[in-house]
């Protein structure tokens, strides 16, 4: 980073003491690492392969060939509304400080819980994902691994060990494995669309295009018995909920050079080369995909049985073990964003512990505790909720389906609230990176509408239980919000609080050694 001049280094610390915080952790990271880290999180080679019988067991190829490019839209307006309030405000936690500046103390601190809740379960559902996807290309077939609970278990605690040990040991180790996460997953979706094409028997094009309805026993019982509309529609949910994350970009800020500038096109490259290499991956299988029917049937195995069907067995297994790989860094990301919330949160005393929490290790230049907290608590609930069950459906499942639901609600809100707060005393200053106030409106109120398809595509059957669950969040939240929160949690320095705060910035930024 050459080109990173004191000039520039002066101008990041003086926006973040303008906050009232201290340059505490260390800024390592380029604009290419800050893009690589939303985009390892996105990973199309995770999501996009572990969640594809959502658009093959729903309305087959044209879930893909029209459904993706959709689903990736709703993301991306999503991802430019919070690229301008993320050259204006570029701290770490980004969306909970956006939540406080531009409402109150009580809007930062619900957007803080939702964020937070669903990096948590994000974070144990990416892995869950790495290891089911272990087990159907290696875990299961050489070594003969079965799937029980306590083998899942063992399992996500040493991939997330490992993914905490790395972020614990400085994000300049992090950042040179997301920027690896980064060129493997272009090369690897690039290698995979490749191979499909030309293992393909026919290149049927028009079945990019056919609207069909494998809902039901058709489909593997994937989605529940329902009309080509809605079959159509619930698959919008496999875009959408790959092509999240790109938060990181923002909760990665105090650690990106100039990060006004950086964050906002970091994260939108990295939706929109998210989008772009995942429509050329999953058309390609689409194409390659011997029989429709026969797909539809597979459920959540089709990836594995398409591969099967028609990949030389040495190419898959090479492209198997670029893809586990891929999937572990994604992990890797996601301990690095769930753990800057947590930093952030804990800093201006939203959490218990909050000053255990917030503290940056001297040598590291990390939030140790904030990654071992984060990482412990995706593991405990996967474990925890892996053993109970509502009906025959595992509660894992119920609110793995709430995540995205909980991210995009912590998303929504800064945006919301910076519709309404665009030119007042609130949000008087822009950013470099300004769409122009006609722009930004249009995109919030577009992300508002994406907001509500999102929450009632995602509480459809067979995740209907998703609406009590986040119902009774609400609930629980107002709850403890009125009857404690609201007397003690300060939110962030605003206003005198941050000329208040300088002597304390100082001394922070001594003692993690910070010139």
């Amino acid at each position: 980073m050459s080109d990173y001049t004191e000039v520039d280094k002066k101008q990041d610390m003086q926006i973040l003491h303008s906050m009232g915080y201290a340059q505490e952790l260390e800024r390592r990271m380029s604009q290419f690492s800050n893009f690589a880290v939303s985009f390892s999180i996105i990973c199309i080679l995770s999501g996009g392969i572990n969640s594809l019988a959502q658009a093959t067991s729903g309305a087959g190829g044209a879930a893909i060939g029209i459904g993706w490019p959709l689903g990736c839209f709703i993301s991306f307006v999503f991802a430019v509304a919070m690229a301008q309030i993320s050259s204006a405000y570029p701290t770490a936690g980004g969306l909970y400080h956006w939540g406080s500046i531009l409402g109150n103390r009580f809007t930062g601190w619900l957007t803080a819980w939702f964020n937070l809740l669903g990096l948590v379960t994000v974070l144990g559902a990416i892995n869950v994902g790495t290891y089911y996807f272990f087990m159907g290309s290696f875990g299961t077939p050489y070594f003969g691994l079965e799937d029980t609970t306590m083998t899942r278990i063992v399992f996500l605690a040493i991939i997330t060990g490992a993914q905490a040990l790395v972020n614990h040991m400085g994000i300049g180790l992090t950042a040179k494995l997301t920027d690896f996460s980064g060129y493997l997953i272009f090369v690897t979706a690039i290698l995979l669309a490749l191979v499909c094409l030309a293992a393909a028997d026919t290149y049927e094009i028009s079945r990019l295009f056919t609207l069909s309805n494998y809902s039901g026993e058709t489909g593997g019982n994937v989605w529940p018995q329902t009309s080509g509309t809605w079959v159509f529609l619930l698959g919008l949910l496999l875009p959408i909920y790959t092509i999240t994350g790109y938060d990181a970009s923002a909760h990665t800020s105090e650690e990106t050079v100039k990060a006004a500038h950086s964050v906002p096109r970091g994260m939108i490259s990295s939706v929109l080369w998210a989008a772009l290499f995942g429509y050329i991956m999953l058309c390609s299988f689409v194409l390659m995909i011997p029989d429709m029917d026969e797909a539809a049937k597979q459920g959540w195995n089709v990836f594995f049985w398409a591969m099967d069907a028609q990949v030389n067995p040495i190419i898959k297994d090479v492209l198997y073990l670029a893809i586990f790989v891929s999937q572990w860094l994604c992990g890797l990301a996601t301990v690095t964003s769930v753990s800057r919330m947590i930093f952030a949160f804990s800093r201006d005393g939203g959490l218990p512990a909050s000053k255990a929490l917030s503290k940056v290790s001297p040598t590291y230049r990390t939030p140790v505790a904030a990654i071992w907290t984060g990482s412990i608590l995706a593991v405990l609930f996967v474990w925890g909720s892996s053993l109970v069950s509502i009906g025959d459906t595992p509660v894992y499942t119920i609110v793995v389906s709430c995540t995205v639901i909980f991210l995009f609600f912590s998303f929504a809100i800064p945006i919301t609230l910076g519709l309404f707060a665009w030119g007042t005393s609130k949000w008087d200053k822009m950013g470099p990176w300004n769409l122009g106030e006609g722009m930004f409106k249009l995109f919030a109120i577009l992300s508002i509408v994406a907001m509500v398809l999102i929450f009632v595509l995602g509480i459809q059957p067979p995740n209907d239980w998703a609406l009590y669950i986040t119902v009774g969040f609400l609930i629980v939240t107002g709850i403890i919000w009125f009857a404690f929160e609201n007397r003690r949690f300060r939110g962030p320095p605003i206003g005198d609080e941050v000329a208040r705060r300088q002597a304390e910035i100082a001394a922070a930024e001594k003692a993690v050694g910070e010139a």
